[in-house]
Formats: structure tokens, C-alpha cells, sequence
């Protein structure tokens, strides 16, 4: 049985198909854009289209940007020949927020995970090796995620950047800020163990 009539029934499916969001928060949403003034709604569908439109990958970092080399390749005070690299844009940004990080960024769009058929041919890999070899590069920060799949990824891309002569360095991972060690499973213990550091 239909409750709303068709064209909120309509905004609420095509809400819900975002991730994350189940029938209740596409609910709340289409009736809060439906409660806005026309003008902030039409702010808000054109920032959605213009930014699908104009978005594309910046040609140095493959992040996300409306420009050709994002903010970060663009500033010349960022360290250029230290790369970490990451599964997302939203990683990226994570660091970012950080304000700790004062390199540059190589963005995969994934990681390998043969079980979902993704390969190294999928992701950014052929783009970060030809970076490698164009830039003078004296480290690759691999911050990939540390589940299997972000493991594997790093490890590939390890065996692949060794070679080169570039230093290769892999983020710490272990105990996080505030749990509780007898909760936490024995391989991020063991992480937190090998990657102690000096009081």
C-alpha cells in the first residue's frame, strides 16, 4: 500500500539508494527537502549535478577534483617526493585532517581483492608506477586499509616499488586510543607489538 503519493514516493527511492542510507533517514531527508525554501533546493540539485558534471580525477594524484592537479599537487610547499597512498579520497582526507601529513597523496580507487574480482589492473597501480618513474620520489607511505584486502595491496605494491631503490614504509597499526586489550583479536595485537616504539 502507497503512503505518499508518487513523486515523494519517487524522491524517497531515489534517496535510499544512496549507501548508508536505509527507508527511515530517506524519509526524514525527502521531508526536509521538501520543508526548504525552492531556492536552497535548487542550490542544492545544482551543486549536485555541476559537481557530477565537473569532477574528474586530478592527473597527478587521481583524487577527486573539479580542476586538472588538485589543491595538494598544486602547492609547491607540500613535500613532493614523499607519496602516501590510500584506497579513497576519503582517506585522503582523513590525514588531511590531521595536519601532520606534509606530503603528496597517490589515490588507488580500490584495493586488489581477488575474491570480489578486483586486480591490480583495476585500481591506480599502472598510474603510480608511472609517477614513480617520471618524479624523484625518496618514499612511498603505504596507508592502505588494515584489512585483508588492504594488506594484500600493500604488499603488491611493496614487491612492485622495491625495486626502484624508493624507500618503502608501511602505517602502524595496533591498539587503538581508548580499548580495551583483552576485546582486541590477536593479529592487531600482534601489529601493536611489532610496531612499538621507544618511551
Amino acid at each position: 500500500m502507497e503512503y505518499y503519493s508518487r513523486q515523494i514516493s519517487n524522491l524517497i527511492g531515489e534517496l535510499s539508494r544512496l549507501p548508508s542510507i536505509g527507508s527511515k533517514t530517506a524519509q526524514r531527508l525527502a521531508f526536509h527537502i521538501l520543508s526548504m525554501p525552492k531556492n536552497d533546493v535548487k542550490a542544492l540539485s545544482d551543486a549536485i549535478i555541476e559537481a557530477r558534471e565537473n569532477v574528474r580525477y586530478c592527473k597527478k594524484c587521481y583524487t577527486l577534483t573539479d580542476d586538472e592537479l588538485c589543491p595538494i599537487c598544486k602547492n609547491e610547499s607540500r613535500n613532493h617526493r614523499i607519496i602516501m597512498v590510500v584506497e579513497n579520497s576519503r582517506d585522503l582526507a582523513a590525514y588531511e585532517k590531521t595536519g601532520k601529513f606534509d606530503g603528496v597523496y597517490h589515490v588507488l580507487h580500490g584495493a586488489i581483492s581477488p575474491m570480489n574480482g578486483i586486480g591490480p589492473a583495476d585500481i591506480k597501480l599502472k598510474e603510480l608506477m608511472t609517477r614513480l618513474s617520471e618524479e624523484d620520489i625518496d618514499e612511498v607511505i603505504i596507508a592502505t586499509n588494515s584489512s585483508l584486502e588492504g594488506e594484500t595491496t600493500a604488499m603488491y605494491i611493496s614487491k612492485l616499488v622495491k625495486p626502484a631503490g624508493i624507500k618503502v614504509t608501511r602505517i602502524a597499526s595496533g591498539v587503538p586510543v581508548g580499548g580495551d586489550i583483552e576485546y582486541i583479536d590477536e593479529v592487531t595485537l600482534l601489529r601493536a607489538l611489532e610496531g612499538r616504539t621507544e618511551l
